[in-house]
């Protein structure tokens, strides 16, 4: 009885134990769809991507399409990937941008790159889920371009010239902090890309309004 009591004990032992890594597992999250990775890892972290163009009737749609957020996790092989082939893609050559987001780049995550020029050195930095908590009343006048609308730039009245941000950054931390001028712009700029939205659709609506003026 004592032999049964005991093998009886240690089939309950092994089925917590089995429980427990059957919950582990189906709790497990990623930042990102196996689509998503297959694209970020098809090459090394100094490659850039393909950027994202409206004339592309698939690449539109795309960026058009609202961002999800990420876990801002520094123990996600994927995401430290992401945003180095995301920067070297802004850096590129054939690019040379002051600020990209992850969907111009096939990515629907709420992922940033901004070249500050309000900071010496004018250095960019990574955001991730970055969103405008608050925007001045004064605008400012700002000639923009995007790197997914070629061979194009426009004058935009409406852009705030001043903004409170929040976002994460790369180690889990959360900041909040006020930009102001050009700096202000290319934020949002590339947030507006993570709602599907782009600067020309403010353009357009500062000519109905002008319209109706």
């Amino acid at each position: 009885m004592k032999i049964i009591a005991k093998f009886i004990y240690w089939l309950f032992l092994m089925s917590l134990t089995f429980a427990c890594a059957s919950s582990k597992k189906t709790t497990r999250t990623t930042n990102f769809t196996a689509r998503q990775t297959a694209m970020i890892m098809e090459a090394d972290s100094l490659t850039p991507m393909r950027v994202f163009k409206i004339n592309n009737q698939q690449d539109s749609l795309l960026l058009r399409t609202p961002s999800k957020s990420v876990k801002a996790d520094p123990n996600d092989p994927v995401l430290q990937h992401f945003v180095k082939r995301l920067y070297h893609t802004v850096t590129d050559s054939a690019s040379l941008g002051v600020g990209i987001a992850a969907p111009q780049v096939g990515i629907l995550k709420n992922i940033i790159w901004v070249q500050r020029f309000d900071k010496e050195g004018f250095p960019f930095e990574v955001y991730l889920n970055p969103k405008i908590v608050q925007y001045s009343k004064l605008t400012q006048e700002c000639r923009e371009g995007c790197l997914s609308i070629p061979d194009r730039r426009d004058t935009l009245n409406s852009r705030a010239y001043a903004i409170l941000i929040e976002y994460d950054k790369m180690d889990n931390s959360h900041a909040t902090e006020m930009v102001e001028d050009f700096t202000a712009v290319i934020f949002q700029h590339e947030i507006d890309h993570l709602d599907g939205i782009l600067y020309i659709d403010h353009l357009a609506q500062e000519m109905q309004e002008a319209k109706l003026d």
